[in-house]
């Protein structure tokens, strides 16, 4: 663990201790909570995987998130890593293998494809481009347009990236589809993503501040915060006006959502 994710941990743990009023019904109603990779423990279920994505559809969650990468011969495939090496222990790039070579030594990392046509009607999806080479673009963008065009841009799904500069390919799509993702640099992000004119964008709750929100909130922009994993947390952020809640322990949020609308 990064001195940074210990840091995290540590501020997580004492945010998740402090007591929150329970927000009122039209901000729990409000609340989309997206699966960060699915609803995984990397044991039993494994991150960015069909099973993934479908135990947390199953449990009501509103949306997914996963991580698109490139085979050799250009097939988009989901994994959040160049290789599949720490989830599968295959430690060849994906970039070197053929789909159909990935089929079959990690028959479990789904193709794009096969994720939109399973989850695209019923889930938001959060499409994260992943910085990598495009040894081809113009085939990679047609590819995609191909790919996307059963979905409504920015109703059925929106693209990620901590790099905005991924998004320019992908031209035949509107600018509120595009939701950058800030790390530590918020500022710039922010800057970027007001200048762009795009949907919204992510970051850590602890560093996406009021400040910024009211900012967006001007320019009719959405925040998306992760990650909270306890119920102080989210009540946190549905306090203070956030609607997209990216998670970790989505299922668990998703159950303390509905049970307080219950009530």
């Amino acid at each position: 663990m990064s001195l940074q994710d210990f840091a995290m941990a540590v501020m997580d743990s004492t945010m998740a201790a402090v007591p929150r009023p329970t927000p009122d019904r039209a901000a729990l109603e409000r609340c989309k909570i997206i699966s960060h990779r699915g609803e995984h423990d990397n044991k039993t279920v494994m991150e960015n995987t069909l099973q993934a994505f479908d135990a947390a559809r199953a449990a009501g969650v509103w949306g997914i998130e996963c991580d698109i990468r490139w085979t050799a011969d250009l097939v988009p495939v989901i994994c959040h890593d160049p290789s599949p090496a720490r989830i599968f222990g295959t430690t060849i790039e994906l970039s070197a293998l053929t789909f159909d070579q990935l089929r079959t030594r990690v028959p479990d990392i789904p193709s794009l494809q096969e994720v939109i046509e399973a989850f695209g009607s019923d889930t938001h999806l959060m499409l994260e481009l992943k910085a990598e080479p495009w040894p081809d673009p113009t085939r990679q963008r047609e590819i995609l347009r191909s790919l996307l065009a059963p979905l409504t841009p920015a109703t059925d799904f929106h693209m990620l990236a901590l790099d905005p500069t991924l998004f320019k390919p992908l031209d035949f799509l509107p600018s509120e589809s595009f939701f950058p993702v800030a790390e530590i640099n918020v500022n710039t992000i922010s800057k970027r993503t007001i200048a762009g004119g795009y949907g919204g964008m992510g970051g850590h709750y602890l560093l996406l501040t009021n400040r910024v929100k009211q900012n967006h909130d001007a320019h009719g922009q959405r925040l998306g915060t992760g990650f909270p994993s306890s119920r102080n947390t989210l009540f946190r952020e549905l306090n203070r006006g956030i609607e997209w809640i990216f998670s970790n322990d989505a299922v668990a949020l998703q159950r303390i959502r509905d049970d307080y609308l219950q009530r």
